[in-house]
C-alpha cells in the first residue's frame, strides 16, 4: 500500500468553524487533509479551532469573516487558496437559530438575519467555491442544512424557512455540476447536543414549549455529524450527489 504524501491529501474549507458542529468537522477532517481553513465570525472561536486541528497534526488557518458579505466571502476563499492551494472540500456551515415564537408574533428583523446567513451565506459560500473549483473539474460540498429541512417545526418559522432553502440550493448546484468530478451534498442534522440546541430549548421551556419527543433517541453528538461529512466528502461517495443525508438517529422516520 503506498504512503499517502502530502499532495494526495486535500485542502478543507469549513465556516462556522468555531461552532460545536463546525469544530468537530475540522477537527475530523485534519485526519485526512494537508490543512483546514477555519471561518468564523468569531475570531476567537476560529483561532480555537485552528489550534486543536494544528495540535492533531495537520495546517491550519483561521480567518473572522462574516459569511453574509461578498466581499469577504470572495477574500477568504482567495486567502485559503493562496495560503493552502486548491480547495478540495467545502464544509458550508455557518448558521444560526434565530428565536421560538409563532409564525404571527416572529420578528421581522430575526427572520431577516436568518435568511442572511443560513441562506445567503451559503448560497456566497457555494458562489465562490463552485468558481474555484469548476475549472478544476473535481470537489466535495457538504452543506449544512438540517431536518428541519425536510419538516415543520412549530415557533422556528425563520430557521425552517432557512433549511428550507439550504437544501433548494443544494439540489440546484448539485445539478449544475452533473458531469464533472464535484460533488454538492447536504447534511440534515436531528438534535445534536451543542449550544445551539441548548438555546433552543431554553426558549422553548420559557414558552411551555417541548421540543423533545417522547421516546425519540438521545440527542446526537457532533462527532456523529462530522463522520458523515467526512464520509460525503471522501472518494467512498463519488457516486453521491445532489443527496439529502438525514442523521437523528431516526427521528424522522416516523
Amino acid at each position: 500500500m503506498k504512503a499517502v504524501v502530502e499532495a494526495d491529501r486535500p485542502v478543507a474549507l469549513v465556516t462556522g468553524g468555531g461552532g460545536d458542529i463546525g469544530r468537530a468537522i475540522a477537527l475530523r477532517l485534519a485526519q485526512t487533509c494537508q490543512a483546514v481553513a477555519i471561518v468564523d465570525i468569531d475570531e476567537r472561536a476560529a483561532a480555537e479551532t485552528a489550534h486543536l486541528v494544528e495540535t492533531a497534526g495537520c495546517k491550519a488557518m483561521a480567518v473572522r469573516a462574516d459569511v453574509c458579505s461578498p466581499e469577504q466571502t470572495k477574500a477568504f476563499v482567495d486567502a485559503v487558496e493562496v495560503g493552502f492551494g486548491p480547495i478540495g472540500i467545502f464544509a458550508n456551515n455557518a448558521g444560526i437559530e434565530g428565536v421560538v415564537a409563532p409564525l404571527h408574533e416572529y420578528p421581522d428583523e430575526i427572520f431577516d438575519r436568518l435568511l442572511q446567513v443560513n441562506v445567503k451565506g451559503v448560497f456566497l459560500g457555494l458562489k465562490y467555491v463552485l468558481a474555484r473549483m469548476i475549472p478544476r473539474g473535481c470537489g466535495a460540498i457538504v452543506n449544512t442544512a438540517s431536518t428541519s429541512a425536510i419538516r415543520g417545526r412549530a415557533g422556528l418559522s425563520g430557521y425552517v424557512a432557512s433549511k428550507h432553502a439550504v437544501l433548494g440550493l443544494t439540489r440546484t448546484a448539485a445539478l449544475e455540476v452533473t458531469g464533472t468530478r464535484i460533488r454538492v451534498n447536504a447534511i440534515l442534522p436531528g438534535p445534536i447536543e451543542s449550544r445551539m440546541i441548548r438555546e433552543l430549548n431554553d426558549q422553548a421551556s420559557r414558552n411551555h414549549q417541548d421540543f423533545r419527543r417522547a421516546g425519540s433517541a438521545p440527542y446526537g453528538r457532533p462527532e456523529n455529524i462530522a463522520d458523515v461529512v467526512a464520509f460525503l466528502a471522501s472518494d467512498a461517495a463519488a457516486h453521491v450527489n445532489g443527496a439529502a443525508w438525514v442523521v437523528d438517529a431516526g427521528i424522522t422516520a416516523g
